[in-house]
């Protein structure tokens, strides 16, 4: 069942002041830079409820780096994200799956000691069909110790993230974040123009009973991924009762979902597409952050070999396979993996 809410009204301002006064050595520049990251959140959720009146929905005409085609809103997202963290002292460069190369911090502006990840509007292709979409985002300590930030500051492990997230623009717009002690949810009062706690303490059902997955792929996945699918989807294998099938086609929305209900989400590599061996899923920009947040609310994330957490990016815009949900259910996953050898 959902998180119920709270009985007592805390803003994110708030909450996040509390967590850091947990830390006495805190200096402030991690609060401040979530702040204005959430400003950006709340300047995406304005344009995106009023996209069908403000010209603009469509394709902004060109591709991006991971040849998908670009909406005017993922520009937007882009753009407004860039400007709210670029100036504030906070960071020291930041990396976007919209963006080939590294996102430097300009020059006149100070360098700090954050990078930042993000997907700036995640299912942007359902723009058009007024489908829930979202931001992703994390965050980690850079690694150089002063000036502009270096590739090595960015491809860092999930392991070492210190914050992830993302915001969903829905029926309302709701933000879940986590600094790896716990999940919380805060849903946006457009009328005060706050973000309010609403799901305190989240926590994901052990085993789901849903299952998100791109079936029309089917034809193109290993034998492993198949088989995992059927078993899900057969009363006598899948504890009594088969799983509900749940697909949007939006990673932010499939997940948030199944966080709160219980479920698991699977996109593994297919043959499909020969430059994409890996798969769809950007390991930094959407499979960390939300690998992150699944093992903070006691779900599990896995590329069917290996945490999605303990892996090792080489590249801005690396990919991967993602089983992503329910603990048992992923862990059902990878015995899938191993008993077929491999994906």
């Amino acid at each position: 069942m959902p998180t119920p809410m709270p009985h007592k009204l805390v803003t994110l301002q708030r909450h996040v002041i509390e967590q850091q006064a947990r830390f006495p050595s805190a200096t402030g520049d991690f609060t401040l830079m979530l702040l204005d990251l959430m400003t950006a959140a709340k300047l995406i959720a304005r344009e995106v409820n009023k996209a069908g009146l403000a010209e603009v929905l469509g394709d902004a005409g060109h591709q991006n780096v991971q040849d998908e085609l670009v909406m005017k809103l993922d520009e937007f997202a882009q753009d407004r994200i860039y400007k709210a963290m670029d100036h504030g002292g906070h960071l020291c460069c930041m990396a976007s799956e919209e963006s080939a190369e590294l996102i430097p911090i300009p020059p006149e502006y100070p360098h700090g000691r954050y990078v930042l990840c993000f997907d700036p509007l995640d299912g942007s292709s359902n723009i058009d069909a007024n489908v829930s979409i979202g931001t992703i985002f994390s965050v980690h300590r850079r690694k150089s110790t002063s000036g502009p930030g270096t590739l090595e500051d960015v491809l860092q492990v999930g392991n070492n993230i210190v914050c992830a997230g993302y915001v969903i623009y829905g029926p309302s717009t709701m933000l879940v974040y986590s600094t790896a002690s716990g999940v919380s949810g805060f849903t946006l009062d457009p009328s005060i123009g706050e973000f309010c706690l609403s799901h305190e303490d989240i926590r994901t059902p052990e085993r789901g009973k849903i299952y998100s997955a791109n079936e029309g792929n089917a034809a193109y996945w290993g034998e492993a991924d198949r088989a995992y699918i059927e078993h899900l989807k057969t009363p006598e294998k899948a504890s009594g009762r088969p799983y509900s099938a749940r697909y949007i086609g939006s990673l932010v929305a499939d997940f948030h979902r199944n966080l709160l209900y219980g479920g698991v989400f699977l996109y593994p590599a297919d043959r499909k597409d020969p430059k994409k061996p890996q798969g769809k899923l950007r390991l930094l920009y959407e499979a960390q952050p939300l690998a992150f947040i699944a093992e903070q609310a006691g779900g599990a994330a896995s590329d069917g070999t290996q945490r999605i957490l303990d892996i090792v990016p080489r590249t801005l815009h690396d990919r991967t396979p993602l089983c992503l949900g329910a603990k048992l259910d992923v862990q059902l996953y990878d015995d899938f993996v191993r008993r077929y050898g491999g994906r």
